[in-house]
Order: structure tokens, then C-alpha cells, then sequence
């Protein structure tokens, strides 16, 4: 494989090995690894995150390795924005997978030829490496774009990269622009859903992601992300140690079985948003129906507080 790959680690050994396997399978010519500090008090942090370093020193095929392994903790939202800059900071595009999703073989393979097919393509933003709704996609092209970035395994470009700002300071003004309701695809729920909950992350109420974030300048930039038509992730980080994946995994994650990739790849004719493809995330993964309205009104009430930890720990993509 061709390009360099980020992995973002943490205190899961368990987990942080079998994705290590895999990009050692895989081979990367240069190798990132960004590993955040113990917590300030935890005890047990201390040891597995040293457990975790142990194991990404084992580096046993021609690779050069970088390293930002910090003393201290800086959670989530920032440890892993600044670690996707410090790639980006060398890097002009590349692969990033954290600690909890596991990717098929193929994978790898279909991040180079992405990365390179769409490089000089300013529209093309993400390429994501999960899809959660792969049982409905039938159709012979090999990926699909939407306005939805997946990231569970993903690459990406500098040049898309650049415009992530953490503050989503430009969120108060895009936020009832005509170009926010387009993406509704006259889904009714889409627009009060979203504006609560990124509402939710600008005032940070929710404190802890940087995602949703990445999920913004994505939308508000007009970008599209390439979603395979076969789910290339496992999810593997799902327990009672998960920071965001807590609890069980979700039915529509246990029907989109990862599968390799069939090569050579089958391109879509146009870059343009598979609306269709949307509306079933819309339905099947985001949940945007009257319950998950009824829910928008429950979190703006004394409630709030409450649905919204249980909702970020149950929701990232």
C-alpha cells in the first residue's frame, strides 16, 4: 500500500491489538501513531496505556514510524483533533483508524485508489470505510456518495482537512440557511434533529466530540464522502470500557456483515449525492422519524442533561 495510515490510540489493549494485526498485514510504508495520556487520577489507565504502547512498538516490516505518545490526557475532542493535525501537519493525505474498528483487508486497498482518484477533486472530501446500511445497497457501482461521513476507518486529504475548525464558529450563521434545509431531502425531522444536536456541540452541552465537528464543515462546505457499497469496518470497541460505543450493538450494525471489496473497482458515472442512499441512513442509522423528534423536544426540557449522555454514547458513526 501506498498511503501513510494515523492510528489513534488509547487505554484498550484488547482491542488496540487486533487493528494493530491488521495494519501490520497491511504494510504501510509510513506509520502514525498517536497515543493520548492516562487520565489524571486512574489508576488502571496508567497500566493499560502503557500495555497499549507496548504493542505499537512492535513495528516488524520496513516502515518509518512517527510517534506522538503524551503524558497527558486530553480526551476525545481534543487528543484526537490535534493528533489528525499532527498527521496532516506531514502528511498530504492519508488513512485513519483508531483503536476500536477493525478493518477488512481490503480495506487499505480502497483508501489507495480513492485517495488517488479523487485527490484533485475539491468536492470529494471523506473517503469512509464503513457503511452501515450495505444490505440495501444493490447496486454493481462499488461506492456511492453521501452527504454523511462515516468514520469508522477513513481517509482523507489535507486539502479537505484544513477547513476543521473544533469551535464550529461559522455554525450560528449556516444553521437556518437554505443550504441546510436542502440536505433534509424533504425529511421533516432531518432539520430540527440536526440543529438541536449540533446546537448541542457549539454551546458544548456536549463536550466530548470532535465528530460532529468534522461532520459540520462537511455539510457546510458542500462536500460529498465516498461510502463503499461493502461495510469494511467491524466495530469492535462496543462494552462497558467504551468512551462513545457503550452498551449493545446496535441491529443495524449486526446486519451490515463486513465483506472485502471486489477490484478492479466499478465507478460511479457522476460525482453526485446518492439521495436515495441518504434517506435509508436517514431511516435506518440516524433514526429520523417522530420518535426521534419527540426525543429533540424532551432533551430542551429538565431532561436534557440525561438524553444527551445517552444519546452521544449510543449515536457516533
Amino acid at each position: 500500500m501506498n498511503s501513510a495510515v494515523l492510528f489513534i490510540v488509547f487505554n484498550r489493549p484488547d482491542t488496540t491489538q487486533k487493528v494493530f494485526d491488521a495494519i501490520r498485514s497491511a504494510k504501510p510504508k509510513k506509520l502514525y501513531i498517536a497515543a493520548d495520556g492516562p487520565r489524571v487520577g486512574n489508576i488502571r489507565d496508567l497500566s493499560r496505556c502503557k500495555e497499549v504502547r507496548d504493542i505499537v512498538y512492535h513495528i516488524d516490516w520496513p516502515c518509518e514510524v512517527f510517534k506522538l505518545f503524551r503524558d497527558n490526557n486530553l480526551g476525545t475532542k481534543y487528543g484526537i483533533a490535534e493528533a489528525i493535525n499532527w498527521f496532516f501537519s506531514n502528511e498530504e493525505e492519508g488513512i485513519i483508524l483508531e483503536d476500536d474498528v477493525l478493518p477488512m483487508p481490503s480495506f487499505f486497498q480502497f483508501c489507495d485508489e480513492m485517495l488517488d482518484y479523487y485527490r484533485n477533486s475539491p468536492m470529494v472530501s471523506i473517503i469512509s470505510g464503513n457503511n452501515n446500511i450495505s444490505p440495501y445497497c444493490v447496486s454493481n457501482e462499488s461506492y456511492f456518495f453521501s452527504k454523511y461521513a462515516f468514520l469508522w476507518g477513513w481517509a482523507t486529504w489535507r486539502r479537505a482537512w484544513q477547513y476543521f475548525d473544533i469551535t464550529m464558529d461559522k455554525w450560528p450563521n449556516w444553521k437556518d440557511s437554505d443550504a441546510f434545509k436542502i440536505l433534509s431531502d424533504d425529511n421533516r425531522y432531518f432539520y430540527h434533529n440536526w440543529k438541536s444536536l449540533l446546537d448541542d456541540v457549539y454551546k458544548e452541552k456536549i463536550n466530548t466530540c470532535w465528530d460532529y465537528q468534522w461532520l459540520f464543515n462537511h455539510w457546510q462546505n458542500g462536500f460529498l464522502s465516498v461510502i463503499p457499497k461493502n461495510n469494511l469496518i467491524k466495530n469492535i470497541g462496543f462494552g462497558d470500557d467504551a468512551t462513545h460505543t457503550f452498551g449493545v450493538t446496535p441491529d443495524y450494525m449486526k446486519k451490515a456483515i463486513p465483506e472485502n471489496i471486489i477490484f478492479p473497482l466499478v465507478h460511479p458515472k457522476d460525482v453526485s449525492r446518492n439521495i436515495g442512499y441518504d434517506q435509508i441512513i436517514d431511516k435506518v442509522v440516524i433514526h429520523l422519524t417522530f420518535k426521534e423528534s419527540l426525543m429533540n423536544k424532551l432533551r430542551n426540557s429538565f431532561l436534557g442533561p440525561y438524553l444527551r449522555k445517552i444519546k452521544h454514547k449510543i449515536f457516533k458513526f
